[in-house]
Formats: C-alpha cells, structure tokens, sequence
C-alpha cells in the first residue's frame, strides 16, 4: 500500500448507505471473533427505528477510505454529535472549558457504537500487513474530516489497546477507563465456576442465587424466534421503567428492539423473570464469537439479588455452556467483582483542535491514567478467587 494509489475519503449520510456485505466485511472478518454491536443489522437498526437520526443529537457520518477506483479499504462509524450524551466516556468538563473561553464545543465528531460502552474495534480495515498503515490513514482522514467541517474535536471510544497505542503514536490525546468482565477459562459448569472462590464467596452467590426465586420467581432464557413481539413487549417495559428511573430518558425505542430481533435475532439472549406467571424483570444479552455482552436490564418489582441472577450470574451460566470465553456486563459497579467479574482496562483516543484545551486535556489523561492503573490494581485484589487457584487478578486489557 505505502507505494500504491493515493486513497480518497468520503462521508456517508447514513450506515444504511452502505453495501451490508461490504460493511460486514471490514466490521467482522473473523466470524469467531463476531461483535454484534458493530454489525450492519445493528447499526442500521438504530438509524431505522429512528434511536440516531433527527432529534437524537446523533447523525450519522460515517466513514469509508476508498482507492480511486472505489474500493473500500477502511470504514468507521463515525457520527456528528450535538451533546455528550450516550457515549460513556464523559468530555462535559472539556465541554465547559472551551465555552467559559468563548470557543464552541459542539458539534464534534464521536467514533462508537452509539448507546453501547462496548469494546471493539472502531477503525473497520482487513487483517493483514498493512491493516495498520490503512488503520492511520483512516484515523487521519477522521481528523481532516472534523477539521474541514470546523469541528472541535474527534473521540474513537471503547477502542482497542491496539488502536489506542497505535492512535497515541500518531499524537491523539490518550484515555483509559475500567469495566468488569468475567473470564471463562473453560469451566465445565457453574459448579466448577465457584469451586475457585474462597468458601465465603461461594456461600454468598448460592445465598444469592436462592434468594433471588425464592418468591414464587421463574427464569427462563430466550433466544432467536422464541422471543414473540410480547417478550419483547415486556421487555421493553421493564427497561422503559428502569431508564426513566436511572436516567430520565431511555435512548432506544419500542421498534429498535423489534428491529434488532428480526434482524439479529439469534444473538439475542433475552433472561426474562416471572412471578406467578406474569413477567417482572428481564435482561438482554448479545452473544458474540467469543463473548456475552450484557446490555440492558430492567424490573417493575423488586426482588433481592434478581439483577445479580439475571445480568451476571445467567450470564456466566450461559458463557460456561456455550464455551465463550469472557462476559463483558456493561459499564462501571465494582460490585461485579464479589460475582467473578474482574477489572478490565477500556480505552479511548481523542483530537482537539484547539491547542491550549488539548494540553490541558493531555495533562488531566496523563494523571486520570495513573489513577485508573492504581485503581486497576486495587480492585483486582478484591477478587473473590481463591489465592491458590482459580482465576485471580485482571480480567484483561480490554482487547
């Protein structure tokens, strides 16, 4: 590539815009390695169900990276924000500091899966050789194309740690942040999975576990066509109830979930709670090649330790059988590592165009990373395992 054709970028109005087999084909190359959040199914779900578009301060504007004779070697979903809303990684401070100078923060460009703190990757180009010069191509066509639009800025959130180290050479302000997710090193089933925690926390889970359908409560799991427009119906009110609770508006509508059922369905795993025969709680999980991707819970009564059963210990269950190899719950609760979930590094890279609020922002990441690591550190040695065996320490560095 270094000596081939010049490369042309183009922006998209939409991820619809784009062939779905060419999409897919950059986005999961690797079926064993499928991240269903950066899918085509997914994306354009939420652009057709309307969760990104018009009203939802997310625009799409995605990326391609193209040769001169239109094929496509690079994409990124990259979208024209108007808030800081739905990404995860909070700029608000940086936000204020440009407006108390008189500059304007918004709008700016966000590389992400919209709604979703997933890891994953985020600047979609084929494996081999040269995927990492196509990946800084890529990433400097993303900062010409904010800087050509007058933009203030550019964030790839929830990237890599090869993206990240490899962005950071290029000079882009480096972040990073922690989750908890839960490595499965081949336990033969749930069982196996506590006989590596010290007693304590064994009797803690089962305790919890009991408790948690010991009011008359049945779970059952769903997936593919099993889950009817009702499941998803009761679902939705659950999570509706929960959002309005947690963060006064939920991002996704009712026709986003029917969208992504029909179109992803058998990477959905839907945990729902009855009692008595009416549904009262339910959790919804992707499944990756290699990963179960909690995403979004809800209740409309409440019963201890059921959010435990249904986003955490369901999902380890489910990991364990089908032999996936982590569990990733969502963003932020150190109370995942009583339940085995250990933490793990996430990263994000950032551009700002105006140099005296980008070295200001480099000085706060240099301090917030030792403060991360520190941390890091600290709860890993929380971990309910037991010292001389079992799954002790980190759960990974989030790539």
């Amino acid at each position: 590539m270094t000596s081939g054709p010049p490369l042309v970028a183009r922006t998209h109005d939409s991820i619809a815009s784009i062939a779905a087999e060419t999409w897919d084909g950059l986005a999961n190359p690797d079926p064993s390695r499928f991240d269903p959040f950066l899918s085509h199914a997914f994306l354009a779900a939420l652009e057709d169900a309307g969760c990104v578009g018009p009203g939802s301060g997310w625009r799409a504007l995605p990326i391609s990276l193209e040769t001169a004779d239109g094929d496509v070697l690079g994409l990124a979903p990259t979208y024209l924000k108007t808030h800081s809303r739905g990404e995860y990684v909070f700029d608000h401070a940086w936000a204020d500091a440009l407006e108390r100078a008189g500059g304007r923060y918004y709008p700016k460009l966000q590389c992400a899966v919209p709604f979703t703190p997933v890891p994953g990757r985020r600047l979609l180009v084929a494996p081999g050789p040269e995927a990492e010069h196509t990946r800084r191509h890529l990433a400097a066509a993303a900062v010409e194309v904010a800087g050509r639009a007058g933009l203030s800025s550019l964030h790839i959130t929830f990237a890599t740690a090869d993206e990240w180290r490899d962005l950071g050479a290029m000079g882009f302000l480096q972040r990073t942040d922690q989750q908890f997710h839960f490595a499965n090193p081949g336990y033969r089933d749930f069982e196996d999975f506590l006989a590596t925690l010290a007693s304590r926390k064994r009797k803690a889970i089962r305790r919890e576990r009991e408790e948690a359908v010991a009011n008359s409560v049945t779970v059952h799991a769903l997936s593919g066509a099993d889950i009817t427009e009702s499941a998803w119906d009761a679902f939705f009110a659950f999570y509706m109830d929960t959002g309005n609770r947690k963060w006064g508006q939920p991002y996704l509508n009712r026709p986003f979930f029917s969208l992504l059922g029909e179109r992803l369905g058998e990477r959905c795993l839907l945990v729902l709670a009855s009692r008595l025969g009416r549904p009262i709680a339910g959790a919804l999980h992707l499944i990756g090649g290699d990963c179960l991707y909690g995403r979004y819970w809800g209740a409309i009564e409440h019963h201890p330790f059921l959010h435990f059963e249904l986003c955490y210990y369901q999902a380890i269950d489910y990991a364990i059988a089908q032999g996936l190899p982590r569990v990733e719950a969502g963003a932020q609760g150190d109370h995942k590592i009583a339940r085995g979930y250990l933490p793990a590094t996430t990263y994000s890279v950032h551009w700002i165009a105006d140099a005296e609020l980008a070295a200001g922002v480099a000085r706060y990441l240099e301090a917030e990373r030792r403060h991360v690591e520190r941390a890091r550190d600290m709860l890993a040695e929380l971990a309910p395992y037991r010292r001389n065996g079992g799954t002790a320490g980190a759960a990974g560095e989030g790539d």
